[in-house]
């Protein structure tokens, strides 16, 4: 889906980028908006787990696209079957999330992987919501990010056109953000505040 994986080789594309994020920065928390069937969520619970300091995996997908994330306890198990416990899922979209009491009240977020309804208006509101809940030194991570593309993931008779590269063209304007793009496969888009030394304070 778009990550640049390849099964021949055992390869996980983009997913070695995730990975090794989490083990260099060791996020206490990390928050994933969207993923088909858990690549990302399970990278970087995997990344946590390995860091050994436990570290949790927000997971935040309202399954729209079918209904593989549905029943909590499929989910749970889901992600048992890689040896994980440490994902704590959420049915519901950014915008229902961002109205609990768990968001209002929730820890600070080191990473943020921002991969569910992919237009401009969407990324930036899953942006802005974490955006006070993000420590200094966080890393947002956005997929898709790179081109216009049509998807049917919802059917064929629902398409719609990704337009988050639009949004991070926005972010790419903002003097105190580093933002730079990989072009593999779908593309992802790192962003992170500037040092404070770079930007002269």
């Amino acid at each position: 889906m778009g990550h640049g994986q390849r099964l021949g080789d055992a390869n996980i594309g983009l997913g070695w980028l995730y990975y090794a994020l989490v083990r260099v920065e060791r996020p206490a928390h990390a928050v994933c908006i969207g993923s088909w069937r858990g690549f990302v969520p399970i990278i970087l619970a995997q990344a946590l787990r390995d860091n050994g300091e436990g570290g949790r995996v927000t997971f935040i997908d309202p399954s729209l696209a079918d209904d593989f994330w549905a029943d909590p306890e499929r989910t749970r198990a889901w992600f048992a079957s890689f040896g994980l416990d440490n994902v704590d899922h959420h049915r519901m979209t950014t915008q229902q999330y961002a109205e609990t009491v768990e968001h209002r009240n929730g820890t600070s977020v080191s990473m943020l992987f921002v991969d569910g309804f992919h237009s401009a208006e969407q990324a930036r509101f899953d942006h802005e919501a974490f955006a006070s809940r993000l420590t200094e030194d966080a890393v947002v991570l956005f997929h898709d990010s790179i081109r216009r593309k049509t998807s049917l993931i919802y059917g064929e008779d629902k398409p719609y056109v990704h337009t988050v590269h639009e949004y991070i063209d926005v972010l790419k304007q903002r003097s105190d953000l580093q933002v730079m793009d990989f072009a593999l496969d779908s593309g992802v888009t790192l962003v992170r505040r500037r040092a404070r030394a770079a930007q002269g304070g």
